[in-house]
C-alpha cells in the first residue's frame, strides 16, 4: 500500500512541510522512480515487481501530482523548486544518492539530479527539454488536450470508455503504443490523476522555455526512447546524446511515450542495466 511521508523543506519565508505519497517494494540498493506530467506513481506499476526482485524500489507521486500535496507556497514548479524537495525527500526516506529513473518530466528531473550529483545513476525515458520549439509546442498541445479531455469527461463516461479497447485508445493512445494492454481500472485512475493534478498548469508553464544543455560526466546516464513515441519524437534522443556524450542511448522498439506498460520486461532490464 502507498505510504504518505511529511518532511521539512526550505521555502521563502522559512521552512515548510511537504507531503509526498510513494509506493515502496523490495530490498537492495535504493531505486527511485519519477513519473511524467499529469501522471502518478502507478505509471510504474507494470515494472515495479520486476525491479523489486533486486532493488528497494520507491515510486513517487511528484509534488502536485497523484496523491501528493501541492508544493508549499513560494516553491515554484521548476527544476530549482522541485529538485531540492526531492533531495529532502531522499533524506526523509533514508536513501542517500539513490539510483533514479524517470519518464518525460521525471526523466528531466532525474537528469538534473544527476547533474547536481544527488544520485548514483540516471535512467531517463523520453526526457523533456531536448526538443525544438515546434516540437515543444506540439508536445504541449497533446498534453493540454489530454488534460482538457480528462477535465471535461464525466467520470461515468471515462469508466464506460475504459471498458473497451477503443475507448482506452481514445483516452491514452497518445502516450501508449499499446493502450489496449492497460487495464480499465488503470486508465480510469490515470485519467483522474490528469484531471486532478494541481501542479499541471504551473509545471507546463515552467517548461515553456529553456533546454537541458548540461553534460553529466560523473554519473552513469542511460537515455532510452520509444520507437513509437507520439509526444516526444525519438530523434530527440540523438540530441540528448550530443548534450551528454557519455550517456548510453537505447532504443525501445514498439514503445510509446510512457514505455513501462508497452514492454515492461524491456524497460525493467534497461533500468537495471543502467544502475548496476
Amino acid at each position: 500500500m502507498p505510504a504518505s511521508l511529511s518532511f521539512s523543506v526550505a521555502a521563502p519565508g522559512g521552512p515548510r512541510t511537504a507531503r509526498v505519497v510513494h509506493e515502496r517494494r523490495g530490498a537492495g540498493r535504493p531505486l527511485v522512480l519519477l513519473h511524467g506530467i499529469g501522471h502518478h506513481w502507478q505509471a510504474w506499476e507494470p515494472v515495479l515487481d520486476i525491479l523489486a526482485v533486486d532493488r528497494d524500489v520507491i515510486a513517487v507521486d511528484l509534488p502536485g501530482f497523484g496523491a501528493s500535496d501541492a508544493l508549499p507556497d513560494g516553491i515554484p514548479y521548476d527544476l530549482d523548486g522541485v529538485v531540492p524537495v526531492l533531495d529532502a525527500l531522499f533524506e526523509a526516506l533514508g536513501v542517500k544518492r539513490p539510483d533514479v529513473a524517470g519518464n518525460s518530466l521525471g526523466g528531466l528531473i532525474a537528469l538534473e539530479l544527476g547533474r547536481l550529483g544527488l544520485v548514483r545513476s540516471v535512467t531517463a525515458l523520453s526526457p523533456a527539454r531536448f526538443w525544438t520549439e515546434a516540437e515543444r509546442r506540439y508536445a504541449f498541445s497533446v498534453l493540454a488536450a489530454m488534460r482538457a479531455g480528462a477535465r471535461a469527461l464525466p467520470p461515468p463516461m471515462v469508466a464506460w470508455l475504459a471498458r473497451g479497447a477503443a475507448g482506452r485508445a481514445a483516452l491514452t493512445g497518445a502516450i501508449y503504443a499499446r493502450p489496449a494492454r492497460r487495464s480499465p481500472d488503470a486508465v480510469v485512475a490515470e485519467t483522474r490523476a490528469m484531471r486532478e493534478a494541481v501542479g499541471f498548469g504551473a509545471t507546463l508553464a515552467a517548461g515553456s522555455s529553456g533546454l537541458f544543455t548540461h553534460d553529466i560526466p560523473d554519473v552513469p546516464v542511460t537515455i532510452a526512447w520509444g520507437s513509437r513515441d507520439r509526444v516526444l519524437p525519438r530523434r530527440q534522443g540523438v540530441r540528448a546524446k550530443r548534450v551528454i556524450p557519455g550517456a548510453r542511448l537505447v532504443r525501445l522498439p514498439g514503445c510509446g511515450h510512457v514505455p513501462m506498460n508497452d514492454d515492461p520486461a524491456l524497460v525493467a532490464r534497461v533500468i537495471l542495466d543502467g544502475s548496476r
